[in-house]
């Protein structure tokens, strides 16, 4: 049609006026085509503009809970770490706690109770209940376990405490005479020789060793185990026992009617017998009298049995200021009636 505006032709003029009359009026004339682009890229603008305010809210919110699901999952992290630690500490409380049975254990044997008649032994069951669903379930069921564990374990030790504080109490004499200290300082001896069976070191053959063979220097001191009465100081006549007299240099304590203990190959004897002695008194020092090889102190206990003997027992029962690495075992053992075929029995200048 003769009136249609070619697309090149200006159909906006727009003019600008300077503020100075110096200047001359500016013009921008836009054509058919300028109108469309400009009108397409306002859409777009204003289609982003839209677009950027729907999509920026969920944007700005996903990014704060991306932020709170790194912090929580630290938290997490950290609670799991203290987790293990809590864990890792009522284990150490659940050893501690079978290390204190056992020795409550060899506590009421000393004395001559029967730990299985008392009413702290075995304890009660526990259970746990079910595990949070997490992560770390495993590791709550563990430590929901050992934390029920560790109660048992008070209770019971609570319960056993009571027992012997009862007794000790009522049989104040029993306990003052009943050894139960290592006569040498803690760290200055070396188990070389346990009790029970055994190769001798000087025939060779197997037989019942009634005693530990505890090496230590020359000299060291050898401390009484109980309050007691020395029997005998002095090297045995070996006339009269030929198997004494290889005690070398001997020292026998009475610890009331129950208990006697002997200290062989001694170097310096510093009691003399009907002497009174107390618990921890310096009786004499290591030596290496009598069948020895080498400096030690050979230590016996042995315990008055209903027929009047007084039989050998295993020493590390009674010393309760040392741990031993087979404790448990000891306690086993300790039910279990030794031979008493190869064990020499007590001389008569001892067993008065």
């Amino acid at each position: 049609m003769a009136d249609e505006i070619p697309d090149r032709e200006p159909v906006l003029e727009i003019q600008f006026h300077p503020a100075g009359i110096r200047r001359g009026v500016g013009y921008l004339f836009l054509t058919r085509r300028h109108s469309r682009f400009l009108t397409v890229l306002g859409g777009a603008l204003l289609l982003l503009i839209l677009f950027g305010l729907v999509v920026t809210p969920s944007v700005v919110a996903n990014r704060f809970r991306l932020a709170r699901y790194r912090q929580l999952a630290e938290e997490r992290s950290q609670q799991g770490r203290r987790l293990e630690q809590l864990t890792s500490e009522l284990e150490e409380l659940a050893s501690w706690g079978e290390e204190l049975h056992l020795k409550t254990g060899r506590i009421l044997l000393t004395y001559g109770l029967d730990n299985e008649d008392s009413i702290g032994q075995g304890g009660f069951p526990y259970s746990t209940p079910d595990p949070i669903a997490t992560i770390y379930a495993d590791a709550v069921q563990h430590g929901q376990g050992m934390k029920a564990q560790v109660s048992e374990q008070v209770a019971v030790l609570g319960t056993f405490l009571d027992e012997l504080e009862t007794f000790e109490t009522a049989h104040n004499e029993q306990v003052r005479v009943t050894p139960s200290v290592c006569p040498l300082a803690e760290r200055e001896f070396v188990l070389t020789s346990p009790f029970g069976r055994r190769r001798s070191p000087f025939t060779k053959q197997i037989d019942n060793h009634p005693g530990l063979d505890l090496a230590a220097t020359t000299g060291t001191q050898i401390r009484a185990p109980a309050d007691a009465v020395v029997v005998f100081a002095g090297r045995y006549p070996s006339r009269q026992s030929v198997s004494w007299w290889r005690y070398g240099n001997l020292v026998a304590l009475a610890h009331g009617e129950r208990f006697i203990t002997l200290f062989g190959h001694c170097d310096e004897i510093l009691v003399k017998s009907g002497q009174e002695v107390a618990q921890g008194e310096v009786i004499a020092s290591v030596g290496n009298s009598g069948w020895s090889t080498s400096p030690h102190l050979h230590y016996e206990v042995r315990r008055k049995q209903e027929d009047g003997r007084f039989q050998p027992v295993d020493p590390r029962i009674y010393i309760l200021d040392h741990r031993w690495r087979d404790e448990e075992q000891l306690l086993i053992r300790s039910r279990q009636a030794p031979d008493l075929s190869d064990f020499e029995p007590l001389p008569r200048l001892i067993a008065r």
